[in-house]
């Protein structure tokens, strides 16, 4: 996605935030926040929906997400009081409400609908372009607890559509098809991917829609 709102410019691939010229570090939580309001926007997103994208089978306190969210609204400028972008939906989520131009040219959504993706049990993890690292460090883009998890376990590199898996030398192994990887390997849809305990399921830009009930088993 390469959207722009108000003085701010979102790339997705890029993984990057722009207020003017200048560039915007954003915490790892906060830009998947930004990126997940931005992608489902007009609809407004729960806050349960919420937590299962950040923080994915692990157990935080009610205030992270709020902690996250004011990361966010200092770095778009905004006040909760007075939103320009991101409204508070009291007692259920948090909805993007400012006016967004698509600088890719596609209709709202229909990047997100063309990202490659994971499935994990009943969740779908949307991979934009560029690189995401899976393990338990909380800066992992696509955090999973467990014991037999390393913090940096295996990263995913998603380039033109393609996409790559490569270990980042985990004790207990990433495993794809079955077998322990051991050099970087090229994804393609359908691929079952382990991860410590966790069991994950690629698809490609060309997967079923998430209206499937197709999850990782």
């Amino acid at each position: 996605m390469r959207l722009r709102f108000g003085d701010c410019r979102f790339d997705s691939g890029a993984r990057e935030l722009r207020r003017g010229s200048q560039r915007i570090e954003l915490t790892p939580k906060a830009f998947q926040l930004l990126e997940l309001l931005l992608s489902r926007r007009p609809e407004a997103v729960s806050r349960a929906e919420i937590h299962d994208a950040l923080w994915p089978a692990t157990y935080v306190s009610l205030s992270s997400l709020s902690r996250v969210m004011a990361d966010l609204r200092s770095a778009l400028g905004d006040d909760a009081r007075r939103p320009r972008y991101v409204r508070t939906l009291h007692g259920f989520g948090y909805v993007f409400s400012g006016e967004v131009v698509d600088e890719a040219g596609s209709p709202p959504g229909q990047a997100d609908a063309l990202a490659c993706r994971l499935l994990w049990g009943t969740r779908e993890i949307p991979l934009a372009e560029g690189t995401h690292v899976l393990g338990r460090a909380p800066d992992a883009a696509v955090l999973i607890e467990g014991a037999r998890v390393s913090r940096h376990h295996a990263r995913i590199v998603v380039a033109g559509g393609r996409a790559t898996l490569e270990d980042l030398g985990s004790k207990n192994g990433t495993y794809l098809r079955g077998q322990r990887l051991s050099a970087e390997a090229e994804l393609v849809d359908g691929d079952r991917i382990g991860v410590g305990q966790v069991l994950l399921k690629f698809r490609s830009p060309r997967a079923l829609s998430s209206t499937e009930s197709d999850v990782a088993g």
